[in-house]
Parts: structure tokens; sequence; C-alpha cells
């Protein structure tokens, strides 16, 4: 099994907070790098985070309210998209302040941020770091993203499932065609060759892209097929 079968088969077993936690350590393990992070802001009655960071650093953030300069924080409000810490705004003296100390502490200089928004405006944000050099984090970020962004969203349900009462979860209702479109896509076919399999016209195509996106309130494909992902509304 791969590393990301490995993680996402003992994942499935978890049952409890502590087991979230036990999750986020084995990835940062299995992926050798120096932490992995999963903080959700409103999922449950309270924040809930499974990190790897110390508790001294934590309470030093908390102490000193680096959430107001933080870039990666400010970054996830605006966006869906994977972020790379190497391309945010880091230019104000607060920002530039915060990441020397992170440094210093421990939390690492290269990293990668996924935002994860849920159906119900559910907020929650995925962190790998490590403290290797340009070239090797480029090499893990190009070999890992595609993983990175699965594992959160697979995080991101498993927190739902323990803290969200079954009968307050919703479920998007995809029809057969429109989980197929999503899932040829999320494996990086393009139109021609999506329609192809499906034997349908591009035309057609787009029908199926554009309800699947208007049924899980997505602001474009991308983000369709990680909601998708998010609810397990697709198989492979």
């Amino acid at each position: 099994m791969t590393k990301l079968e490995t993680f996402l088969d003992a994942l499935e077993k978890s049952q409890t907070p502590d087991d979230i936690q036990s999750s986020v350590e084995a990835i940062r393990d299995a992926y050798g790098i120096s932490n992995a992070v999963y903080h959700a802001v409103n999922v449950g009655p309270r924040p809930y985070a499974a990190l790897t960071y110390s508790p001294e650093w934590m309470q030093y953030y908390h102490d000193r309210k680096y959430v107001r300069v933080d870039p990666v924080v400010s970054g996830a409000m605006r966006q869906f998209h994977p972020m790379e810490w190497k391309q945010l705004d880091w230019s104000s003296k607060g920002s530039r302040e915060f990441l020397g100390e992170a440094i210093s502490a421990g939390v690492a200089s290269q990293g990668l941020s996924i935002p994860i928004r849920g159906p119900n405006g559910q907020f929650a944000l995925f962190t790998v770091n490590d403290n290797c050099n340009d070239e090797s984090w480029e090499k893990f970020s190009e070999e890992y993203k595609r993983d990175m962004m699965l594992i959160s969203h697979y995080i991101h349900k498993k927190v739902v499932d323990i803290f969200v009462p079954e009968d307050e979860q919703t479920l998007a209702k995809l029809s057969p065609r429109e989980k197929d479109t999503l899932k040829y896509l999320s494996l990086g076919l393009n139109r021609g060759q999506i329609s192809e399999k499906l034997k349908i016209s591009e035309h057609t195509l787009r029908v199926y892209i554009d309800s699947a996106r208007h049924k899980l309130g997505a602001l474009n494909t991308v983000h369709a097929v990680i909601t998708a992902y998010s609810k397990g509304l697709l198989s492979f």
C-alpha cells in the first residue's frame, strides 16, 4: 500500500479526537516532515485542533495574538486553493517578526496550507511544514501536494463525523453521471478525455459539471471536486 492508502485506512478507524491527533502525528512521521496541523474553527461546539507543534509555541502564539499578522490565516480566509508559504505576503514588520519567532520555535520555514470549507459555513485549515531547503520542499510539494489535499479533506470529514450529529449533516445528492465527471476530473483527465469515456458531448459534460458545482455550493470545478471528496461522495 502507498503512504496515502495506509494513512486513509487507519483514519477510517478513527472514532475519537485522540484518534485524530494520532493520525496527524502519523502524517508527520510517514511523510518525514517537521509538523502537521489540522485546525477546525467552527465544526463542533468549540474550536478543535490536532497538531504536532509544542504546547509552548501554541500558548506563545495565542499570547502574542499572532493570528492578526499570520499571512497563512489571512490567506486562508480569502481563497480555496492550497497555499505555498513562500508565495504569501510576509512583507509587514509584524509578519516578519512572527515568522522569525515561529522558525525559532521549530515551526519550520517551508509550508503548505490547505483551506477547507464545509457545506454549512464550516471552516478548517490543514498545514504541513518542514525546515528543508527550497529544492527539497519543491520536490516534496510536487510529489505529495495531491496527497495532502486528499488527506486534509478526509480528516475534516472524520472530524465532522465525530463532532456533528448525523441528523445535522447535509449531503448533496449527485447523480451517477455527476459523480463520474468529478471523479475523472480529480484524476487529471481533460474534458475531451472525459467526454470520450462517458460517451457524451462536451456541452453535456459542462452541464454535469455546472450542476454538480451548484449542488455542492462550489465556486469552481476544483472546489467542487474537493467538496465531493470531503463529503465522501466519490469512490474509486
